[in-house]
């Protein structure tokens, strides 16, 4: 284990990918930046959403995150292209039973 902002977030190989996560949790930074920056939660939103974590780990995610943000923009773009390329190769079996 890698301890990259002192208590709040580590980096485990074999732990959600080897992706940075917020320190004891399977939270990982890139889940934390999608919720503040893309869904508009506010810091104190995803703490009372997420109550075993804190606003410090919060605001760490978010710092690493903007020390880090090539690496944690790529991550996410690889977990995008992996997820349509699940879609495509595995068939919805609601819409086979439509077409069906």
């Amino acid at each position: 284990m890698v301890a990259v902002i002192s208590e709040h977030i580590e980096i485990t190989p074999g732990v959600c990918g080897g992706k940075p996560r917020i320190a004891g949790h399977r939270i990982r930074v890139q889940d934390v930046v999608i919720w503040h920056e893309y869904k508009g939660m506010s810091p104190d939103e995803i703490v009372s959403r997420y109550p075993t974590i804190t606003l410090s780990d919060v605001y760490a995610a978010l710092a690493y995150y903007h020390d880090h943000i090539e690496d944690i923009q790529q991550q996410m773009r690889e977990g995008e292209i992996l997820v349509r390329e699940l879609q495509a190769n595995t068939p919805s079996k609601v819409q086979q039973k439509l077409r069906g």
